[in-house]
């Protein structure tokens, strides 16, 4: 199993709460309606900032408003799913609409329980 974790920032001129709320309202429900790309998904997890800074800590406020976690079988149907043309017709749009792509981060991992 592995994860595709996606880093996002708003757009420039986009509240937060407008963020959030097109996120999981529009977005999120959009991308699990899409059976072309979402068959390939195993679990989709949104985790949304609370705080840009952390009480206690000294760190630069966190430069992402909130980071997506798709769970897939294998690094394959991470291509596969990404390679959909719904995905591209219709979830790549939308995207478009409400976070900031040339400063979002995509990485796959692995988890480890400790």
């Amino acid at each position: 199993m592995v994860k595709l974790m996606v880093c996002l920032k708003r757009k420039p001129g986009m509240s937060e709460a407008e963020f959030h709320r097109y996120w999981k309202d529009v977005h999120g429900p959009l991308v699990k309606s899409v059976p072309e790309f979402y068959r390939y998904v195993r679990k989709y997890v949104q985790s949304h900032t609370v705080s840009p800074t952390i009480p206690g800590f000294d760190t630069p406020p966190a430069p992402f408003d909130g980071v997506a976690e798709l769970w897939f079988d294998n690094l394959e149907d991470v291509r596969k799913a990404y390679a959909e043309p719904k995905f591209h017709e219709i979830l790549v749009p939308d995207g478009l609409k409400f976070f900031d792509v040339h400063n979002a981060f995509f990485f796959a991992v692995e988890e480890i329980v400790m």
